[in-house]
Order: C-alpha cells, then structure tokens, then sequence
C-alpha cells in the first residue's frame, strides 16, 4: 500500500480525484475507464487525462495565490470580452461566500456595490 500512496500522493490532486473515480465506479478498470473518459467529455480518455493535468496546473494557481485573487483576475479578463451584467449574474450564482462574493463584484463595479444585500428595482406599471 505504501508504494500506491507515494505514487498517487506524486500525482497530487488529481491522484485523489482519480482515488475518489475508483470508489465511486466500483473499483474496476473498465469503471475507472469510463469515469476518466466521461470526465474528458467529447475528447474521451485522452480528455480526461488532459483534465486531470488541468487540475494540477489550477490546484498550483490556486495554492500560490488564493483563491480571491485568481477569481478577480479570470473575472477581470473575462470583463474585457463578455458583458458586466452577465457576469454579476454568474458571480450570484456562485457557491462562494458573500463576503467574496462582494468583493467580486466590487472589482467589475465598484461604483455600485457597497453593501451584500439585493436591491429590487420598482416596476414601472
């Protein structure tokens, strides 16, 4: 067992995805297979592995970082190509914290967000 775990744990995280895809398809080969090449949507296992490369790359970002400033900075540069309102909207949905979320959002827009709570706009009739 040891030399399994030094080997997944050289993996990082996408050897505990990879764990976790194991236990929860069964523990077969075939199931591990189908879970990766699942995982890889249209482009299949080799996908899939690509996805767990990703997961490397993004883990690091994230663990160099922090989580905050990686998110201000993808919304930042997506702010450049897709619209402010959509975005927003995007930030709401996330399963973040308010806290972050408001700070989030306060990067798009500073001018207009100083407090978490939502304030509806009255309907003309």
């Amino acid at each position: 067992m040891d030399e399994i775990v030094k080997k997944l744990a050289g993996l990082g995280l996408p050897g505990v995805i990879l764990v976790i895809l194991t236990v929860t398809s069964g523990g077969s080969s075939a199931a591990v297979a189908a879970a990766i090449t699942a995982l890889g949507g249209p482009f299949g296992i080799v996908g899939g592995i690509a996805v767990l490369g990703l997961i490397t790359v993004v883990g690091d970002t994230l663990a160099k970082y922090g989580i905050e400033s990686v998110l201000k900075a993808i919304y930042t540069e997506r702010s450049k190509t897709e619209s402010v309102r959509f975005l927003l909207k995007e930030i709401k949905d996330l399963p973040i914290t308010e806290e972050l979320k408001l700070k989030l959002k306060n990067e798009l827009s500073p001018e207009n967000f100083t407090e978490t709570q939502e304030v509806e706009i009255p309907e003309t009739v």
